[in-house]
């Protein structure tokens, strides 16, 4: 169906050159016609209050993760990795948890699930997603009739809540270094690179879904198997992401096997460059950050994510000024709020060196759009130009949050709470706060309650 022409009376809007006042912006086909400042509105506009943004990219999620949020701390059940008396813990207990309720899903439970996730993204402004997808086939191994069954719930559910889902596709073929899959682990696997590939080239993208490669890491995808992967991105021109140095332990084990760090070891296998992206970054070590800044790897930050796992502070500001472009993502959801993500990258900045305005309310927005699109193959959104895609994002300024505060400095103060109006692809999604699927707090309660029945049985 083609998308409804329209035109948007902004009181102000995010353009190139910053908050810009009496903006109209013609939309027709999907795209921005054309953008005119200091306008007056015109009968029949729509009337966008506060300050319009671009469309947000959230450029690293795992959809099922969700289901996790307020169940991983206070007492655990069971012996757990890592874990300590009282329910505390590090990033290795919490992956127990994970792994038990990805033992859960089948691709109905999943569709479900993601389909209230995605539209909670919309509702925060989120126009485009990078679903960072391992969770293949059935539990104990084996394969769906439709190999891409799961991915293919991960599809209904986008384009359901009405936004662009780029699916980069995990390899993910050992439980650790060379180590078998075990467990749930199984679900995750292709057997090779090629066998992941041979899956993968059955996905078709269209208008809306795209195809994209991932590494899960070096822990999961040995590496003389890490070049195929790159190999099949550059001949698809797809995106290509990788979890990098999330943890310690990860580095200490890719040294024990290699003799490198895992950004050395995706450099050897040709990963590293403009076309890539890499998630994380936390254990990096400066001559890491040298060799990522200067291949111009695009680096995917999850501050509330890595707050939240005990991960660390990712040194940011270094990577920027190494060379690298910079994006941002909720990956397993603990909060829903991708302004909030940039947000906590200076903030975390500040914390770390003791200095304010290592990026700039500019630069966080950049981040939270343009950069995040162009991350996940989506070159034509993020911006409010002619012929861009039409993605706007109206955000209030009276709230309590944004009340007396400078437009300028939106992605400061401003949070997903605040979203009013959301459109994708000149489709409105979200009106007044309303998400067009209804009561989205229901949609979740009900997708992961029953997830988490299935998982306690």
């Amino acid at each position: 169906m083609t998308p409804p022409s329209a035109a948007y009376w902004c009181e102000r809007a995010w353009l190139p050159d910053g908050v810009v006042v009496r903006v109209r912006v013609e939309v027709a086909d999907g795209l921005i016609r054309t953008v005119q400042a200091g306008a007056d509105p015109r009968p029949g506009d729509t009337r966008l209050p506060g300050v319009v943004l671009p469309g947000l990219a959230n450029a690293h999620s795992h959809a099922f993760h969700r289901a996790l949020r307020g169940w991983t701390d206070g007492a655990l059940p069971g012996p757990t990795d890592g874990a300590l008396p009282g329910g505390r813990g590090d990033f290795w207990s919490w992956r127990r948890q994970m792994y038990a309720l990805a033992e859960a899903l089948d691709p109905d439970g999943y569709h479900a699930l993601a389909r209230a996730v995605f539209a909670e993204m919309v509702l925060a402004g989120v126009t485009a997603v990078g679903e960072f997808h391992y969770l293949h086939h059935p539990p104990g191994g084996g394969r769906y009739a439709d190999p891409n069954a799961m991915a293919a719930a991960l599809r209904a559910a986008a384009e359901e809540a009405g936004l662009r889902l780029t699916l980069l596709d995990a390899c993910y073929l050992t439980g650790d270094l060379g180590e078998p899959l075990t467990g749930v682990q199984h679900r995750f696997g292709d057997g090779d690179a090629a066998g992941w590939a041979e899956r993968v080239d059955l996905l078709r993208p269209d208008a809306g879904f795209r195809v994209g490669a991932a590494v899960h890491s070096v822990r999961a995808v040995p590496r003389e198997q890490v070049s195929e992967v790159v190999r099949w991105a550059g001949e698809k021109d797809a995106p290509l992401h990788a979890h990098l140095s999330e943890q310690p332990a990860e580095n200490a084990r890719c040294r024990a096997a290699y003799g490198r760090t895992p950004a050395q070891v995706l450099d050897d296998a040709g990963f590293l460059g403009p076309g890539s992206t890499v998630v994380h970054a936390v254990h990096v070590t400066d001559d890491d950050v040298a060799l990522v800044g200067r291949s111009g790897t695009t680096v995917c930050l999850c501050p509330t994510t890595e707050r939240d796992l005990a991960d660390g502070i990712a040194p940011a500001g270094a990577l920027r000024d190494a060379g690298s472009p910079w994006c941002v993502g909720t990956d397993q959801h603990v909060a829903v709020d991708v302004l909030a993500e940039a947000r906590a990258v200076e903030m975390h900045e500040r914390l770390a060196t003791g200095r304010r305005g290592t990026f700039s309310p500019a630069e966080l927005v950049d981040a939270a759009t343009v950069a995040g699109h162009r991350s996940l193959g989506w070159a034509d959104a993020g911006a409010l130009v002619a012929g861009a895609r039409a993605d706007l994002v109206a955000v209030r300024t009276d709230s309590v949050r944004t009340a007396g505060s400078d437009p300028a400095q939106v992605a400061l103060v401003a949070g997903a709470e605040d979203v009013r109006t959301v459109v994708v692809d000149g489709r409105v999604v979200v009106d007044d706060g309303v998400h067009r699927l209804g009561d989205v707090g229901r949609l979740l309660a009900d997708a992961v309650g029953a997830v988490r029945a299935r998982a306690d049985r």
